[in-house]
């Protein structure tokens, strides 16, 4: 029986998958939860390469009137999947999942908002920021 935090943990993990779905981030993202579900093993990696595309596949096609629902559910079979693990694990490797599941959560699990960059092509004076509240101050020009 999973633990309270356990199965926050797991849930959590199930809704950064729908968020990351269709992000910037998403290869770097399945690529990283299939070995973390694979556990070293390739063959379940690949398995797990293949679920998490079908999930991408079938947000990406849902329509505006059912997306909602759509993610719901596929935020929910991914939790369950993550459960799943978390009690055929040993105490140790638990908690090491339990972590990675968090780290999701906290890259991807309220939408994907920052921390990467893709496609973008500038020209001339550029500002750029990204991260959390972070600061910066631009001076274009001579005087700057």
């Amino acid at each position: 029986m999973l633990t309270e935090a356990m199965a926050a943990a797991a849930a959590a993990g199930g809704t950064a998958v729908v968020e990351a779905a269709g992000s910037d981030l998403w290869a770097w993202f399945r690529t990283r939860c299939a070995r973390l579900v694979g556990r070293g093993d390739p063959g379940r990696e690949d398995e797990a390469l293949d679920r998490l595309d079908r999930t991408a596949t079938v947000l990406d096609a849902a329509g505006e009137a059912e997306r909602e629902r759509v993610r719901d559910v596929h935020a929910r079979l991914w939790q369950g999947e993550f459960s799943s693990l978390l009690e055929s694990l040993e105490e140790a490797d638990r908690e090491r999942f339990v972590a990675e599941l968090r780290a999701f959560k906290e890259e991807f699990g309220d939408g994907v908002t920052g921390g990467a960059v893709s496609g973008n092509t500038f020209h001339g004076a550029v500002a750029f920021q990204a991260g959390s509240h972070s600061r910066q101050e631009n001076h274009f020009g001579t005087s700057g």
